[in-house]
């Protein structure tokens, strides 16, 4: 029996990572599997092959509509028959419901990944094409209540299910916290802040530099280190060094030790502007790192504040500062053991096996109103 997902590109992303590690659960479970990226993949392949994961690409291009790619899709769907196609993110998600129902996918189930995809042109589009499909997912309460409230999806047709991560990955045994400290330029009296994700508008880098310029007029003791990298990577540099924090603040570029980055911080911070479920506020959290977030998507089911972090407005620098700052005076037992809730939090209600247990409950649950058998 086979599940295929279509995802619109493979890049290190939340959206796609989440794909990612629901695939190789569903193949560790002896589901056979199939990944299609509408654009050629820049990231994950050696992790879906590994896998034994079958991946395939439809070779589209950004910004180019081909409707070839609607007959090159439906021409692969009814070459490999899966019973269930799983799409990720917009455009995944509108062409997935043609070419699925077009090649007679019995099982078609839409994902949306973030709370604001595109404005009111995408969100009719996803609205006339649900018809198409069987359900639609997305990874919080918040973001579904918009969704149905926006006329995205009708009330009764969208299922919340939660991102999920392997918690243990981010409990970093035996690691010298100095030594990476030491590489990242960070001296033991400082406070280092951690954020990670792509540099584009959606992560609101200015709001952070904005707010870290007001931190650095305070007492406080601080770096800033920012993996992850994107367009914007120039322009924000330049930011920093107009606001004379670039002695403060490095972005770190693209990096793959996410866990050794988490552990050897004192906090992480999160600054953006709209989301889905943030995977880096789950990974900060399952690393026992206390948390500073903008109130957007699902965050506040994430971050409880004065527990396990601070929640702050959206676009407030001045907030978020204060955040920080507040965060930065606590006495280092209270921060503790406020990492030490987020922790409990994420391993409660974010593991990746009941993540995929809920997977596979809503597959079988499809497929049992169309009379087919699961697994």
């Amino acid at each position: 029996m086979m599940i295929a997902f279509l995802i619109t590109g493979l890049n290190y992303g939340g959206a796609e990572t989440q794909m990612v590690r629901l695939a190789r659960a569903l193949k560790a479970r002896a589901w056979k599997v199939g990944v299609i990226s509408m654009l050629p993949p820049q990231a994950f392949t050696e992790e879906l092959k590994s896998a034994g994961i079958e991946l395939a690409t439809l070779n589209m291009h950004r910004g180019r509509p081909d409707p070839r790619a609607i007959i090159g899709l439906v021409g692969l769907l009814r070459q490999w028959k899966p019973l269930i196609l799983t799409t990720f993110m917009f455009h995944a998600n509108l062409l997935g419901r043609i070419a699925g129902w077009l090649a007679g996918v019995p099982i078609i189930v839409s994902s949306i990944r973030n709370e604001n995809f595109g404005g009111s042109l995408r969100d009719r589009a996803m609205w006339l094409t649900d018809w198409m499909g069987d359900i639609t997912t997305t990874n919080s309460k918040l973001a579904a209540d918009k969704l149905v409230k926006r006329r995205v999806v009708p009330e009764g047709r969208i299922r919340v299910i939660p991102n999920g991560l392997v918690v243990d990955r981010f409990a970093v045994e035996g690691l010298n916290q100095m030594a990476v400290r030491r590489e990242l330029g960070v001296a033991e009296d400082e406070f280092l802040w951690l954020a990670v994700g792509r540099l584009e508008q959606q992560k609101n880098y200015p709001n952070l530099l904005r707010a870290f310029q007001i931190l650095g007029q305070s007492s406080c003791r601080a770096k800033l280190r920012v993996a992850g990298q994107g367009p914007l990577l120039e322009a924000l540099r330049q930011q920093a060094v107009d606001m004379r924090i670039s002695e403060y603040v490095t972005f770190l570029g693209l990096r793959r030790d996410i866990p050794l980055l988490l552990c050897a911080a004192d906090g992480f911070v999160l600054s953006s502007s709209w989301e889905g479920l943030p995977n880096v506020v789950m990974e900060a959290m399952a690393a026992a790192k206390p948390v500073v977030a903008t109130c957007v998507g699902g965050v506040p089911e994430l971050v409880q504040h004065g527990i396990n972090g601070y929640i702050v407005p959206p676009d407030d620098p001045q907030a978020l500062a204060e955040a920080m700052i507040k965060m930065m005076s606590l006495p280092e037992a209270e921060r503790k053991a406020m990492g030490q809730a987020g922790r409990a939090h994420v391993e409660a209600k974010y593991s990746l096996d009941g993540v995929v247990d809920q997977w596979e409950a809503l597959y079988a649950e499809m497929l049992g109103k169309r009379g087919l058998t699961f697994k």
